[in-house]
């Protein structure tokens, strides 16, 4: 299919990584349309010649109604687009739509570095007539394009009647959105999770056993709350699909990208080591330092943040770092705290 047999009410991903080529083929998954943007255009004729991605999803077939370019213009004309970038080429992208009056639906986690933006922000500012949702949730792209059941949180800035029209355009038998108005708070689990998996792979590549895994997923979880009550989430927001849901996945599985490059800090890897070579963005890397600035200037105590800082910029190795953590004065255990 090339891009011009595509018309509405197709759907638009830009971001043709694991996560945006997985979308696609969610959506076309029941016949929809879909224009896949991928910044290489060697990239985008792979796609519409072969039907795959072998850089980024290796292995899936791709849906005839998926049609990639590179032509970031070819997606303008669409009432949806699925913003797949990583989060801190979110705002160089969007540069390219800045008149796009339709339904944004952001799919990257992460916090702008140098501005301290959550891409909520960075996407209105970049395209103010745009109605911004956000998508998050336990979710490994390869499971997502194989159809494996899935469960996500779709917060929508527009209220009930943005979910009107973008529940259709995303759910499907095997994926389902569930309806929260709380933007802030699905951006903020996001946003941390990756940062804490970091963590809870160091964790693993230090052999320091299940018991340490699960005290660190509950405070970070802890940490995740205080700093998104702070920023105005709702408690139940963080508690749910896109807050602890996303948690636990992507701090159990080498699967997850931040998750592996904890994993191989706590194996001994330098942080340059860890971070170089990488086809894709362990975006928990890039937030960890704004977010640990945030946190400071709010008085909100993240320490498992604070180390995950020191570790990915090469301050100290992961046994120091973990051993510091372990020396902390003993206190009680607050429900926020």
């Amino acid at each position: 299919m090339s891009v011009a047999d595509v018309g509405a009410p197709g759907v638009g991903v830009i971001g043709a990584g694991a996560w945006g080529t997985a979308l696609a083929q969610m959506v076309a998954s029941d016949g929809r349309p879909v224009v896949l943007w991928a910044r290489e255009a060697a990239l985008a004729e792979t796609i519409n010649r072969e039907a795959r991605n072998p850089t980024y999803l290796p292995g899936a077939t791709l849906a005839p109604q998926i049609a990639a370019t590179s032509d970031l213009a070819a997606l303008a004309h669409l009432p949806v687009l699925l913003l797949v970038t990583p989060a801190q080429f979110l705002g160089s992208v969007m540069a390219g739509l800045p008149d796009f009056a339709g339904d944004l639906v952001l799919c990257a986690k992460g916090i702008e570095a140098g501005t301290g933006r959550l891409m909520a922000q960075v996407a209105q500012d970049a395209a103010p007539r745009a109605r911004v949702a956000v998508l998050s949730g336990p979710t490994f792209a390869h499971e997502v394009a194989a159809g494996l059941p899935t469960a996500v949180t779709l917060a929508c800035s527009g209220g009930d009647a943005q979910w009107q029209r973008l529940a259709p355009a995303v759910a499907r038998p095997t994926f389902r959105p569930y309806y929260s108005a709380d933007v802030i708070g699905a951006e903020i689990g996001g946003a941390v999770k990756n940062v804490l998996a970091i963590a809870c792979g160091v964790v693993d590549g230090l052999g320091l056993g299940q018991n340490a895994r699960a005290a660190l997923i509950s405070r970070g979880f802890a940490e995740m709350q205080r700093f998104g009550l702070a920023m105005g989430a709702q408690g139940e927001t963080l508690s749910g699909l896109s807050g602890l849901g996303d948690l636990v996945l992507t701090c159990s599985s080498p699967s997850s990208r931040n998750f592996s490059l904890g994993k191989a800090l706590g194996e001994g890897q330098t942080a340059s080591q860890a971070l170089s070579g990488r086809s894709s963005v362990a975006e928990g890397a890039y937030t960890a330092p704004v977010l640990a600035d945030l946190a400071r200037q709010k008085g909100i105590a993240m320490p498992l943040v604070d180390a995950v800082v020191t570790l990915v910029q090469g301050q100290a190795p992961a046994r120091d770092v973990v051993a510091s953590l372990l020396a902390r004065p003993l206190r009680a255990e607050r429900p926020l705290g």
